[in-house]
């Protein structure tokens, strides 16, 4: 997560910092979410132990089977970004809307040549890994095969893969227009997130300049009162002196 947090401003973005959650029980969990940032893309996020293997996919996930989808591979993020959904701010790392597109669990299918589970994490080293979706949109069988960079390839490295819905899973649901698409959460399109925040934003502004002008009225009565109870003192003391 060192990655994840040193590009990030907490104090800017919502974001969660990923000191929260840990890895519950149960099957592991899946994310997508739709990221209108200097390019829009889909972010494709898998859960593999106490984070989110996360990938960006230009084009999204695919729905037929010959359809190949590339997978751009970026930094872990915490467990708790599958609940993220609203506008990162202008000049921070991602910066642009993004919505919960899809979200669930998934299965995980990879295995030896001799039919053997193997580690989910183990398959994803070794650049294949197969695993079944289980979402409110997408469901069914899926692959992620790393066809450039090798193990040891951080996010950023040249490192690439491929993402496809295997010839047994039939064909599903592929990706939306994503400016059309509708959060899996909340119902919410990009355009209505970013109107939204913005709404709040322009709230929180005015509110701040309605007091610095509320201090600055009562400022000047106090200063005017002043003036004049030091005009009238001063009249009285020049009637005395007559």
């Amino acid at each position: 997560m060192r990655d994840y947090r040193g590009r990030r401003d907490f104090g800017r973005t919502g974001e969660p910092s990923g000191r929260g959650a840990a890895a519950g029980a149960g099957r592991p969990r899946f994310v997508v979410q739709i990221h209108d940032a200097s390019t829009l893309h889909f972010d494709f996020r898998l859960q593999v132990g106490d984070v989110l293997k996360s990938w960006s996919v230009p084009k999204g996930p695919p729905g037929d089977p010959s359809e190949k989808r590339l997978a751009v591979p970026t930094e872990d993020h915490p467990l708790e970004y599958e609940e993220f959904e609203g506008v990162i701010a202008a000049g921070e790392y991602g910066g642009g809307t993004v919505i919960v597109w899809d979200r669930g669990d998934y299965e995980q299918l990879s295995h030896d040549r001799r039919g053997r589970p193997v580690d989910f994490a183990e398959s994803l080293e070794s650049g294949h890994a197969r695993f079944r979706l289980h979402g409110s949109k997408l469901r069914g069988e899926y692959a992620l095969t790393r066809f450039r960079g090798g193990p040891g390839a951080a996010a950023g490295e040249d490192a690439a893969w491929l993402l496809v819905r295997t010839a047994g899973g039939g064909r599903g649901r592929g990706a939306p227009d994503p400016r059309r698409a509708r959060s899996a959460r909340t119902g919410r399109t990009l355009a209505r997130v970013a109107a939204e925040e913005a709404g709040r934003s322009g709230e929180t502004g005015e509110a701040g300049e309605a007091g610095e002008a509320g201090e600055a009225g009562e400022a000047g009565e106090a200063g005017e009162a002043g003036e004049a109870g030091e005009a009238g003192e001063a009249g009285e003391a020049g009637d005395g002196q007559a």
